[in-house]
């Protein structure tokens, strides 16, 4: 008997929860000290060590104990920048949380020890009991001060389990904080944010049947848009949130189609008697990669949708696999699963250069999906049997993001959510 429940309940009581584990670091982090946030303790409890934890993450920082620092100042006035280039610390965080029951405030400061002087002064508001949404709040501020690239701990990530049963999620960039959309017996699949990151469509096959869903994170309701008696998959957002680009079956051969959200008309984008999938947008939604096997080999194709009769262009060429594309935010380069040898891994190819950059050394990588600043992308590989989350970020910092129990697979990222 198929089994379908709509979800809407949190990681305290989720098996599958994902437990993060930095496998890696950049050559040349910078070094900061993060004080424990004045305040009432039951506020400021974890706060500070959430930040820590979400920077270290990156691969880009080393974070200090508090034991041993030298000084340990709560306020400006109590800085004794010395103490902590004794320590080659390149920034001290410090800040304070106060509660009025109604909203929390929290102001902190960067200082630049080098320096000797605060390179930024931040007021960030929460809501009682969210603490890790602020502390979320509060790293990206910090990231982007010190790096000038905007910070994605606040985001989300959106992923299929597999125990006894299937199960979609969103979770914490960190992969705390789990969110349960759907539970099923049968196989949920392809997962995609919507562009203002509300709603995720995804394939579900509780009936049998492969069925098209829309459902909106918050409420949990959910709309069938489309269903087929053959199969469908690879649903992709445009980025203005009207279309999907999907992979059906309709005359027996896997082509790319175009969904109308509003009139739910559907158009046939690619005509060819080889398999056509896995369709993704530009971000200005002016063109559709997607990949083919028409060359005699999975590889990468793009149409311009401005043109009218467009002939798909070919554009990988290195390599007797690249699949599973997609555009990098700035638009300069593509993310994808490339294969020169027998090794299955995440590539990444700037529209300016002429070769492609691997990024991963797995066998079995694939299904990439890059964070909304472009630095990071996250991908499934295979650890002794089992499917788990795995992340890289542009200047070569790594982790992982094992699940408790069961198999991860099919990760999406999220847009910016402030």
């Amino acid at each position: 008997m198929k089994k379908v429940l709509l979800m809407i309940f949190f990681s305290n009581f989720i098996l599958s929860e994902l437990v993060l584990e930095i496998t890696q670091g950049t050559e040349d982090p910078f070094k900061a000290a993060v004080i424990k946030f004045d305040g009432e303790h039951e506020i400021t409890t974890n706060v500070d060590q959430i930040i820590k934890n979400n920077l270290t993450r990156t691969g880009e920082f080393t974070i200090l104990d508090n034991d041993d620092l030298l000084s340990i100042p709560n306020n400006e006035s109590e800085i004794i920048f010395n103490d902590f280039k004794i320590l080659n610390i390149d920034y001290l965080i410090i800040g304070n949380i106060a509660n009025d029951y109604s909203n929390i405030k929290a102001e902190y400061q960067v200082f630049d020890i080098k320096k000797g002087s605060k390179v930024r002064s931040s007021t960030v508001f929460g809501i009682p009991n969210k603490n890790r949404q602020l502390a979320h709040y509060i790293s990206d501020g910090i990231y982007e001060e010190i790096t000038g690239i905007k910070g994605i701990a606040s985001t989300k990530i959106l992923y299929v389990t597999q125990n006894k049963e299937y199960r979609l999620v969103v979770s914490d960039a960190d992969g705390k904080n789990e969110q349960v959309l759907l539970v099923s017996s049968e196989p949920i699949i392809s997962p995609s944010w919507s562009p203002d990151s509300k709603k995720v469509a995804y394939v579900s096959f509780e009936t049998g049947m492969a069925k098209v869903f829309i459902q909106d994170i918050a409420s949990g309701n959910r709309e069938l848009v489309i269903e087929n008696t053959s199969q469908i998959s690879s649903p992709a957002w445009s980025p203005d949130g009207k279309f999907l680009s999907l992979t059906m079956y309709q005359d027996g051969n896997a082509e790319i189609y175009i969904l109308n959200l509003i009139n739910k008309n559907l158009t046939r984008l690619t005509n060819h008697y080889a398999i056509d999938t896995e369709s993704s947008w530009s971000t200005k939604g002016s063109k559709i990669m997607f990949t083919s096997g028409r060359s005699g080999s999975p590889q990468l194709y793009e149409i311009n949708l401005r043109k009218s009769n467009a002939r798909p262009k070919r554009i990988t060429f290195e390599g007797n696999y690249n699949a599973k594309g997609s555009y990098l935010p700035n638009n300069e380069g593509i993310v994808f699963v490339h294969r020169a040898d027998t090794n299955f891994q995440i590539a990444l190819k700037y529209f300016d250069e002429n070769f492609i950059r691997p990024l991963t050394e797995s066998q079995m990588d694939e299904s990439p999906s890059i964070s909304p600043n472009g630095n990071v992308i996250v991908y499934s590989i295979k650890e002794g049997g089992m499917g788990l989350l795995s992340g890289v970020t542009l200047s070569g910092a790594k982790f992982k993001l094992p699940a408790k129990e069961g198999s991860v697979r099919e990760p999406a990222w999220s847009g910016f959510l402030r």
